[in-house]
């Protein structure tokens, strides 16, 4: 701790009793405010607990205590200042660059988007910069210097772009005479408003599946529906879609829109299903 801080300290406390009395303070004290100061005040409670019950800092232990209360209270406190404390001086600029790229964080909103963080690369500079001073326990410094890069590094970061969901699927239903797999105008206005509408998702990938009633033998009609997707598919291509996009199969009779027994007649069965995704 510099000379001028250690004398303001030791003047406001006045005796060692003094000074424990803040850190006791803050061990009961919750904070206030904002979730920043909230988070702060935590920070604070456990680097001054740290110094004073492990490292018998009673000095540096109080004045972060202080720190700590004030922020309880609310208040705007700003990290270290590295010209109020006797750092080596081949640190200086390193530490002063940090706390430069740590205030442009805050003042650029980290204190509201990210509080705990924010509060977190707050404690952690204070703690560097404490430690850096002392410059004898090296694993410390390394431990406050290394967990203060993690959190600036967090509050850097440049969010992910959201990505714009898929386009749900959507489905067009061709449908076709009976016994008949060649594309009617009705089943081409269909097609039609496929080709629109692919236009606005680039080059989507589409599957076709040709079905048809229950009349005639199911062997038949698994060669009916092959037929009637692959009328749809060559309409496609002729509407632009690439080959290489489009999917074909075909279900017979086993997945009629309309259930019926076999044999019987359906002309909502005798369809092509057209998924566009």
């Amino acid at each position: 701790m510099s000379k001028f801080r250690l004398i303001g300290v030791l003047a406001a406390a006045g005796i060692l009793a003094g000074c424990t009395s803040s850190i006791d303070t803050l061990r009961n004290t919750q904070g206030t405010g904002s979730p920043f100061t909230k988070a702060l005040t935590d920070e604070y409670r456990q680097f001054s607990v740290s110094e004073a019950d492990d490292m018998y800092d009673w000095p540096d232990a109080s004045y972060f205590a202080r720190k700590g209360l004030a922020a309880a209270n609310g208040e705007v406190v700003l990290p270290e200042e590295p010209g109020n404390w006797w750092l080596p001086p081949a640190k200086v600029d390193e530490i002063t660059q940090a706390r430069a790229r740590l205030m442009a964080a805050l003042d650029g909103g980290a204190r509201d988007k990210a509080p705990e963080i924010a509060a977190r690369a707050q404690g952690r500079f204070d703690c560097w910069v404490e430690q850096q001073e002392e410059n004898h326990q090296p694993a410390d410094i390394a431990a406050c210097r290394d967990e203060f890069f993690k959190a600036l590094a967090q509050l850097e970061a440049k969010p992910q772009p959201t990505m714009a969901p898929a386009p749900a699927p959507q489905t067009y239903i061709v449908y076709f005479d009976f016994d008949k797999s060649n594309i009617t105008a009705a089943g081409q206005a269909v097609i039609n408003q496929v080709l629109d509408d692919a236009k606005m998702h680039g080059t989507p990938n589409i599957s076709v599946v040709g079905h048809t009633d229950r009349a005639g033998p199911a062997e038949y009609n698994l060669k009916l529906s092959l037929r009637r997707a692959d009328s749809v598919r060559d309409a496609l291509i002729r509407g632009g879609i690439p080959a290489d996009r489009i999917t074909t199969a075909g279900r017979g009779e086993s997945e009629p829109a309309v259930p019926t027994k076999d044999g019987v007649p359906e002309a909502k069965n005798r369809r092509a299903e057209i998924i566009v995704q």
